[in-house]
């Protein structure tokens, strides 16, 4: 070893106790603090994404029709699909970028961020070709209806065009979630709503003398926002000095490292695809509510926007759980990643509960908000009943699961998960909505029954495989 390796060496080994000193002086109400802190800013984020998806609906069906929004409303699976790839390779990121941050391992961190900011540009870049030149394919395969289909075309032309900057976004915002900032995403997202919500409507009518898009305007104001707001997060994070700023010595590490990438799709994938399930049983649901009538889908929808409220917390605290759990895995502290676990079921239930006290006291009134036929009120007051409790127990598995990716265990997560969903949650909400006297209360039973199982297989492993296992970093 030359003087160079052992003078890097040194350094490795002087950043870890750091690393180590700062995690350990952290007691257990400062895990609390920690995750507190970490977790407001995230709910606010999702609640903020939820508020503009809504005002953007509104925008666009109530001054440009409903054949506008049913156009967005076509295109959206076809775009979730994708962003669920993305997402996952995200989430495995986070993961790598949360051991290597809580490792203090800046050049580790380095080639992470520029792996997956080149293959996730390279991926838009390629959907984007592939899925304007296919557009028309691609939605007449997903059954676009025919009344709409030009419009909608037109509409995800652009959406696609838009796939690279989007995915740099979405990714970058995940790498500061991972080494424990969730406040500049948030402040991105405030950027990125406001701007977006000011385009929107300047875009679609054409006003200040530019075209009237109509709804295309929906598209290009998303667009501009995007870019908008990913160059002054790039310029804020080079004037923070952050370690994800693109400086020249990320740039240098934009080739994508081969190991590194393999490890970002194994960690990632299973992700993907376990969300990507989860959207193609909503669509098996929706189909057996459906044959309940109309009502039964008014009163599956407005349950959905209230018990959305109460799941958001639960996906959120699974988040923060992965970020800090995996800092705690970088810094080898074995007893504050126990921590990070227990303060994140405690928060579950504490959360849950005060959200769920109120809906269940009020819950006619704050369904009457959505719903204005007694009939439908009368059978979404029923599901929600069944169904509202049982995401304490949602939380709690998610909990369980999201410790145990942040330590590299990511594909028996996913199968657990499908598991419950397609093996428990669609045949016994068929069953026992198809033949037995339950009806639509039927379909309720199933997300219990789905719940308790992803339950009992998570903490089978957890205590039978994973708490048996020597917890060890991914990056080192």
């Amino acid at each position: 070893m030359n003087s160079s390796q052992q003078a890097a060496g040194h350094a490795a080994e002087n950043r870890r106790p750091d690393a180590a000193a700062q995690l350990n002086s952290q007691t257990q109400p400062g895990v609390y603090r920690a995750m507190i802190a970490f977790l407001i800013p995230l709910i606010l984020s999702n609640v903020l994404q939820s508020i503009g998806q809504l005002a953007g609906a509104i925008v666009v069906g109530r001054w440009i029709g409903v054949d506008a929004l049913a156009a967005l409303s076509a295109f959206f699976p076809l775009f979730f699909l994708l962003v669920s790839f993305v997402i996952g390779i995200g989430s495995g990121s986070a993961i790598l970028i949360g051991q290597a941050y809580g490792a203090r391992n800046e050049e580790k961190l380095k080639t992470i961020v520029g792996t997956t900011l080149t293959f996730t540009f390279l991926l838009g870049v390629v959907l984007a070709v592939v899925g304007g030149i296919f557009t028309e394919d691609i939605l007449r395969m997903v059954g676009t209806p025919a009344n709409i289909m030009e419009v909608t075309v037109n509409y995800a032309r652009i959406m696609f065009w838009s796939l690279p900057v989007m995915f740099l976004y979405m990714v970058y915002t995940t790498f500061m979630r991972g080494i424990g900032d969730s406040k500049t995403p948030f402040y991105s997202l405030i950027v990125s709503t406001v701007l977006n919500l000011i385009f929107l409507p300047v875009l679609i009518f054409g006003w200040l003398g530019l075209p009237e898009c109509g709804i295309y305007g929906a598209a290009y104001a998303n667009l501009i926002s995007t870019v908008i707001t990913v160059v002054l997060l790039l310029m804020y994070t080079h004037w923070k000095k952050s370690p994800l700023r693109l400086d020249a010595s990320v740039r240098r590490h934009l080739r994508m490292n081969k190991e590194m990438l393999k490890l970002l799709l194994r960690l990632g994938i299973p992700s993907s695809v376990s969300m990507i399930l989860v959207s193609l049983s909503e669509i098996a649901v929706i189909v057996f509510v459906n044959r309940f009538g109309s009502s039964a889908t008014a009163a599956y929808g407005s349950v959905n926007q209230v018990v959305s409220y109460v799941q958001m917390p639960a996906i959120s605290l699974g988040m923060t759980v992965s970020v800090l759990a995996a800092q705690s895995i970088g810094a080898k502290q074995t007893e504050r990643l126990k921590e990070v676990i227990r303060a994140g079921i405690v928060l579950n239930y504490v959360i849950g509960v005060i959200l769920m006290i109120p809906i269940y006291i009020f819950s006619k009134n704050i369904l009457s908000l959505f719903i204005t036929s007694p009939e439908t009120l009368d059978i979404a007051h029923q599901l929600l009943m069944i169904t509202l409790w049982s995401y304490l127990i949602f939380g709690h598995a998610q909990i369980i699961s999201a410790a145990m990716r942040a330590s590299g265990v990511v594909l028996w997560p996913m199968i657990f998960s499908v598991i419950s969903i397609w093996c428990v949650e669609v045949p016994v909400a068929y069953f026992l909505s198809y033949h037995t006297s339950l009806g639509i209360r039927g379909i309720w039973l199933g997300y219990p029954a789905a719940f308790i199982v992803s339950m009992i297989l998570v903490y089978s492993y957890y205590w039978l495989a994973w708490k048996k296992k020597r917890i060890t970093s991914l990056v080192q």
